[in-house]
């Protein structure tokens, strides 16, 4: 049978715009993966990483190019949107590269690698402190003029200030040793703040200031020799206790529920209900309770940490 050259022509042509439009030989087609979520609290329960697939399938998930233990084939869900989530358990706090790989099930579609997710896992500012817990914020001095002066008022919490006005550090403290009493002249030997690149350590004092009382030290900057570094102010706080032969105990008791007008609680027995609670008690201790040591540096991220500013020039 004879075939015109022109239909041939015509059939060749329909057989490449088909191919054109994806209808010829099969190709796979790409996948994707988004991932998102890995921020959290160390220490604090597992973090939930998110990976949204183009289609069902399952998902691998790194930590710095290692596989996340759990969390090497974690299924999507069947249905738009397709996601896979990793209930990811850090083993410290601090920087983390997250990446993942998806597979889909449909095995004429590609595998798909993830977007780059970067993310820190925190820690609790106050960190562990036992016994002594420390506060500590940073006010402006007052006495300053001009351009030096407080905008509103000199007493304010502030963490910036600039070159000639002079910081004072306001600090108090708790012992648990002693059943949170507070730290004072009394019960403190040592009490200073050590200031990089100041020599000597700033030695706190421990008084009365508008009718509360609470440790101040004081860091005067300005042209040489007084502190004239620009940036953020790295300095460590310490309190020393005494040494003590005694301290608090913390120790239960059974105390009977009352109510509102004073009367005991009683049962369905006829007997008073008991609430089981906290208490310390004083021991006398031999030899004597050593002083414990409290120390506190700013753990805030660096835009909250304590820094030091050129002045304003005038115009």
């Amino acid at each position: 049978m004879k075939v015109s050259k022109s239909r041939m022509m015509v059939v060749t042509a329909l057989i490449s715009g088909l191919a054109s439009l994806g209808m010829g030989s099969a190709s796979a087609a790409d996948s994707t993966l988004i991932l998102s979520g890995g921020n959290g609290v160390y220490n604090l329960g597992p973090i939930t990483i998110n990976g949204t697939a183009s289609s069902a399938g399952v998902v691998k998930y790194m930590l710095g190019g290692q596989v996340i233990t759990g969390c090497e084939a974690v299924a999507t869900t069947t249905v738009t949107p397709f996601v896979a989530k990793c209930a990811w358990i850090p083993a410290a706090a601090g920087p983390a590269v997250l990446t993942g790989e998806f597979t889909p099930l449909d095995a004429t579609l590609t595998k798909a690698t993830s977007n780059t997710v970067k993310v820190t896992i925190g820690v609790p500012v106050q960190g562990v402190i036992s016994p002594i817990h420390i506060y500590v914020d940073t006010i402006l001095a007052t006495g300053s003029t001009g351009a030096l002066a407080p905008r509103f008022n000199g007493c304010a919490i502030m963490n910036e200030f600039l070159l000639g006005q002079t910081i004072v550090f306001r600090v108090y403290a708790n012992n648990a040793d002693q059943g949170g009493a507070v730290m004072d002249s009394s019960n403190t030997a040592k009490a200073y703040i050590e200031v990089a690149g100041v020599k000597d350590p700033i030695t706190l004092a421990y008084g009365n200031h508008s009718g509360v009382a609470f440790w101040t030290g004081v860091l005067k900057t300005g042209a040489a020799p007084l502190y004239s570094t620009l940036g953020v102010i790295n300095y460590k706080v310490t309190l020393i206790a005494k040494d003590s032969d005694t301290m608090k105990v913390l120790s239960t008791k059974l105390s009977a529920k009352k109510n509102a007008d004073g009367t005991r609680v009683l049962g369905a027995n006829g007997r008073t209900v008991y609430d089981r609670v906290t208490y310390y008690r004083t021991v006398s201790v031999s030899p004597a309770l050593k002083g414990a040591t409290g120390t506190w540096s700013s753990n805030f991220t660096q835009t909250s940490q304590l820094s030091l500013f050129a002045a304003p020039v005038a115009k």
